[in-house]
């Protein structure tokens, strides 16, 4: 029994040494290298602030306040886009393709004069012709007048496949307004009388305008307001309608406080056949301008008032004249202004040598040309004529001028017959009484040397001279 025990014992105990050396070299601490140095761990320190936090949620965002804009509303303006010319058998229609002034080219194929289409195209300027009765016109009568109306349509499409337009329909309204009266008499017609005649002397009446111009003498000047110093631009317009080219003169102009030329005071300006005399009397800067068309005459007078007078007020009236484009400039049809010499407005200086001769004042002595052949004026028709009619009546009566605010006259050649006009300048006659039959000029066998010549008067004013108050 002890021998059987004995190697248990042993087996135990070996058991129990190796059990005990494992402990012992566990608690051993390693031998440390002197030649290798640890890394040494940095000591924490507290963090510290200089200044204490202080935070707090964020608050809500406010609405930004847009700053009020002033802003100008640009309403639409009357545009001069679409004229007319009223023939004798047709009326000439043209209709800017920039129709309604705004950059943008209207299409032709949206535009229509009535019933018809356009028929040409020139310089971005659409073209249209019809006769009288034709493209949908429609005719109305008045007293004195037949009026054709035509409808210029524009109906615009949407643009290529889309939906939208950038225009709006359009219609604008064209007339031609035609005489319905003649003159005519009840005497006996002579066998040798031809209508061409009667046509001739129909053809005989002018209209003489006067009309203020801005300071670019590219628009109608609205206000007759003037102080003194400013320049008052003038332009004198004979409308020729049928005839041949016609030149118009500035005979003679002056200025009164009242509508009637022969009032006093008065101040004739512009003497003796178209010489400027202000520039030269009173050292101003009145002069004509270089001429840019024939039937078209403009100049500048520097506004002053009448020493004495308290309205300030004036009227101007103007002896006009007018003779075929053809004709050469002489002394007795020009525009001459003093300049620290003579100027012919088209550049015939050489015409200008007698307006030395004239002095500006008061009262002159060189008296209108008047001549009334008794026949009767008819009143002008229309809005505010502020003009008169020509001085040299002829022996048919003056038509009545048409009009919404025409600021011209009526001129009329000056005749030696009571019919037709005479020939060779200004002779002014008087009428038979006691011939009743009528008298005929053979217009087959006029001399080729026989000058027209058309005259007539014409007012502008009230003008309202300030005075400049000097600050």
């Amino acid at each position: 029994m002890v021998m059987k025990c004995s190697p248990v014992c042993l087996m135990a105990l070996v058991l129990l040494g190796s059990l005990c050396d494992a402990q012992w070299k566990q608690q051993t601490p390693p031998k440390k290298d002197p030649s290798k140095k640890q890394p040494q761990t940095p000591q924490q320190i507290k963090q510290e602030f200089e200044e204490t936090l202080d935070w707090k949620y964020p608050e809500d965002p406010v609405a930004v306040i847009p700053p009020e804009v002033h802003i100008e509303i640009r309403h639409p303006i009357a545009t001069a886009t679409v004229s007319v010319q009223c023939r004798e058998n047709e009326a000439y229609v043209e209709v800017k393709k920039d129709m309604f002034a705004n950059g943008q080219f209207v299409n032709p194929a949206d535009l229509s004069l009535g019933s018809c289409e356009v028929m040409g195209e020139h310089n971005h300027v659409l073209i249209f012709e019809s006769q009288l009765h034709a493209c949908g016109s429609s005719l109305a009568m008045t007293e004195d007048s037949l009026i054709y109306t035509w409808i210029v349509n524009y109906n615009p499409k949407p643009l290529g496949d889309s939906p939208v337009v950038r225009t709006n329909h359009a219609a604008v309204i064209v007339e031609c307004h035609y005489p319905r009266k003649h003159n005519v008499s009840s005497l006996a017609l002579i066998p040798q009388w031809t209508p061409f005649s009667a046509v001739k002397v129909s053809e005989e009446f002018l209209y003489f305008t006067l009309k203020l111009k801005t300071d670019d003498w590219v628009y109608e000047r609205p206000s007759y307001q003037y102080f003194l110093g400013d320049m008052i631009h003038i332009e004198a317009i004979v409308k020729q309608f049928f005839h041949v080219p016609l030149r118009i003169y500035v005979d003679r102009c002056v200025a009164t406080v009242g509508p009637d030329m022969d009032s006093q005071p008065s101040y004739a300006f512009i003497e003796n056949h178209g010489c400027f005399v202000d520039a030269k009397v009173t050292g101003s800067d009145s002069k004509f301008r270089t001429r840019s068309e024939e039937n078209k005459l403009q100049f500048q007078l520097e506004a002053f008032r009448f020493q004495g007078s308290d309205s300030g007020l004036l009227y101007i009236t103007c002896h006009l004249k007018a003779t075929s484009a053809a004709l050469a400039i002489d002394s007795d049809h020009r525009a001459c202004s003093y300049t620290g010499g003579w100027e012919e407005a088209s550049g015939a200086n050489s015409v200008c040598g007698s307006c030395d001769s004239v002095s500006a004042g008061g009262t002159n002595s060189a008296s209108w040309a008047v001549s009334s052949l008794g026949n009767p004026s008819y009143p002008s028709a229309g809005g505010s004529n502020t003009g008169s009619r020509g001085s040299a009546t002829p022996g048919n009566p003056s038509y009545p001028s048409t009009g919404g605010s025409n600021t011209g006259s009526r001129g009329s050649a000056t005749l030696g017959n009571p019919s037709y006009p005479s020939a060779g300048g200004s002779n002014t006659g008087s009428r038979g009484s006691t011939s009743p039959t009528r008298k005929v000029r053979d217009v087959s066998k006029t001399a080729e040397s026989e000058v027209f010549e058309w005259e007539g008067d014409v007012t502008l004013g009230p003008f309202a001279i300030g005075e400049k108050v000097i600050a």
